[in-house]
Parts: structure tokens; sequence; C-alpha cells
């Protein structure tokens, strides 16, 4: 079913969701696709409906689905990206040691771009390589910076997420760029033990440090 009709925009919010599900790949084969995304990130593979008539597989980790299609022309698909763009499309993974994933990025011969961000003294390191497609993945430690809403938001943390990870830091001197700043947001009552601080936003720091695995090809996925 399709709706066409015109969607009057609801008040008060978005879209009564819960939370991501599921992302969609078409990948030019199958088999090469589901060992990139078995081995080298470690998704499951999981049952997919048996009526569907068409070649796929589905994966599931980190409470998140990759459901993976096979192009019924796979030579009609777009060029496969060679360049690695940190600034494409891509999905992200938090990790818990950056140096284990590259080297196990090393071994499998995953070529890969190292970026480092800097933002108020807190530091997030970044990875970025292609799935076999051209399709990029980032695995970062980006749960490093806290989460803070530009604008007051009702209820408890952001739309019902847990709080951030860790505490805003202690800001050194202002430097030429601004940085963030706490600002008690006004509550009432019965909202103040839940709503989260209003901050002016920092802008990003320029990323660092491009690198790429020395002595690594292009891999066999």
């Amino acid at each position: 079913m399709v709706n066409t009709k015109r969607v009057e925009p609801v008040r008060g919010g978005g879209l009564p969701l819960a939370a991501l599900n599921h992302i969609s790949v078409v990948c030019r084969s199958l088999e090469s696709s589901v060992h990139f995304y078995r081995d080298v990130l470690g998704f499951v593979p999981i049952r997919r409906p048996g009526s569907f008539d068409f070649d796929g597989a589905w994966l599931f980790n980190y409470g998140v689905g990759i459901h993976l299609l096979q192009a019924e022309d796979p030579g009609s698909m777009p060029p496969k990206k060679t360049e690695i763009d940190p600034k494409d499309n891509h999905i992200s993974f938090q990790c818990e040691s950056m140096e284990a994933v590259q080297r196990r990025l090393k071994e499998l011969g995953v070529r890969y771009v190292q970026r480092r961000v800097e933002e108020g003294g807190i530091f997030v390191d970044q990875l970025f390589f292609h799935d076999p497609d051209g399709f990029m993945v980032e695995v970062c430690t980006c749960d490093n910076l806290p989460i803070v809403p530009l604008v007051p938001v009702e209820g408890s943390a952001i739309l019902g997420l847990p709080a951030c990870k860790r505490p805003a830091p202690t800001l050194r001197p202002a430097p030429p760029l601004p940085v963030p700043v706490a600002v008690p947001a006004p509550v009432s009552p019965a909202a103040a033990a839940v709503t989260p601080a209003q901050c002016v936003p920092a802008k990003a720091v320029s990323c660092v440090g491009e690198v790429e695995a020395a002595g690594i090809g292009t891999p066999a996925f």
C-alpha cells in the first residue's frame, strides 16, 4: 500500500518510533557480502521469511539487523567506489578497543582510513572502510562525546534514551572557536529532575591524521 495523500505535520513531535530495526543493502554478490558482515563485522545470520521470492540474507548483532538483497542485475549497479571518503554515506559502530579493530582489519587485509576528532578536550577516533560493494562502514569511539541537545527536551533523557555516557568535561579557556557552555534550561517543578541542560554548541574541529594501513591492499571480499 502506498500513501499518496498529503499528510499534515504532526503537532508536538515526529513519528512515534521505538528504535532502529535494520539497514538494507543491495549487493552484487550475496555470498561475498554475507562473508564480510559475518566474518569482518561479526553479524550472525538469522532466518528470513520463506515467502520472499528473491535472494537475500538477514544478519543480526549489536541490536540492529543487516538485510542483504542480491541485485537482480549486478552489472547495472553503480561502479564500486575505490576512494574512502569519510564524508560519504555510511553506517557507524561503537567499539571498545580501536587497537584491536585496527589489528583485525590488517589481519583481514581490509584497507582503511583513520581520523581523529578533537572537541573541547575530548578525542574521538574513527576508522573508515568499505564493504564488498563500496558501501562505507565506520568504527569509532563516538560515545566519548556527551549527548547535548540543542534545545530543551521534555521528559527523561533524549526521547527516552539513557543519559550520556559521561558528563560534559570542564572546558579550557576558549580558543578562537566557541566551546560548549552549560546553561540551565527553564523547567517546571515536575520535570526538573529529568529535563537535560540547554547548551550552546561548539563548531566541529577539523579531522586530522588521515592514514591508510601500510602495506594493506584491496580486500578480497
